[in-house]
């Protein structure tokens, strides 16, 4: 798959497609990455890209000219209909299902915004899709086209050292899309504290026991929604409710 990242400042991303256990992915192009510069394709001495907004106001609002030009640019590079995808807050939420979508596909066109805006008008031209990372706002889109990137190369297979280690990720249907369980490691004792005696028994029903239901405790102390997503899908067991009645 590839992805063409559309920003401003490509330097960014130079130490992250090298860094960590997903630049597996990216070195050998499972997750294919290729940064452009929309100020490549602006115009004058000084290849303006933003200018200041119609109506007045705050900031600075980046011009439609520039990035139809690199989004162009790229699709006769790519020569297929790759989907452009804005980071804006107005987009939806990245969840682990959508990242999986993502993982799945021939990849897309990521548009990544500076300043007070971008044009509309590109917008209404361009873009497929706008997504977020959240209800807070950044300086620009880089760091989120870099968490989608990391989230979709550690599902590339052989980028994991352990390859089932992202089937006991929080939020994956594996696990009914509820939240990870506690985990622990050497030394035994720490600080006072020791590790839950069923992790040393070498009985592994009663270790995938606890871990589920550390797992239901957890969702539902911190994130009751998950929880009940699960229970309407039908992913709860009368174990499970069994220990939800009694436990939280």
């Amino acid at each position: 798959m590839r992805f063409d990242v559309v920003t401003l400042f490509p330097e960014l991303f130079e130490s992250f497609l090298k860094t960590g256990i997903t630049r597996r992915a990216f070195e050998s192009a499972q997750v294919d990455v290729h940064l452009t510069n929309p100020r490549d394709f602006a115009t004058g001495n000084y290849r303006r890209v933003d200018d200041r907004p119609f109506g007045g106001g705050p900031g600075m609002v980046m011009m439609a000219e520039p990035l139809a030009k690199a989004v162009e640019s790229i699709r006769v590079q790519r020569n297929d209909a790759a989907p452009v995808v804005l980071f804006s807050p107005i987009g939806e939420r990245i969840t682990h299902a959508a990242v999986q979508g993502w993982a799945s596909s021939t990849g897309a066109i990521l548009i990544c915004g500076r300043y007070e805006g971008i044009d509309q008008r590109f917008i209404d031209a361009y873009v497929d899709h706008q997504i977020s990372l959240g209800d807070f706002v950044l300086s620009g889109g880089e760091i989120a086209a870099m968490a989608l990137l990391d989230a979709v190369a550690r599902l590339q297979p052989g980028v994991l050292t352990d390859q089932d280690s992202h089937h006991q990720d929080s939020f994956n249907p594996a696990l009914d899309g509820l939240l990870d369980c506690p985990h622990y490691t050497r030394p035994e004792e720490w600080a006072g504290q020791g590790v839950p005696s069923v992790l040393g028994s070498g009985h592994h029903e009663q270790i995938a026991r606890w871990r589920r239901d550390q797992r239901l405790k957890l969702t539902a102390q911190y994130r009751p929604d998950l929880l009940e997503a699960a229970r309407q899908s039908g992913a709860l067991d009368a174990k499970d409710e069994k220990f939800l009645s009694g436990k939280c």
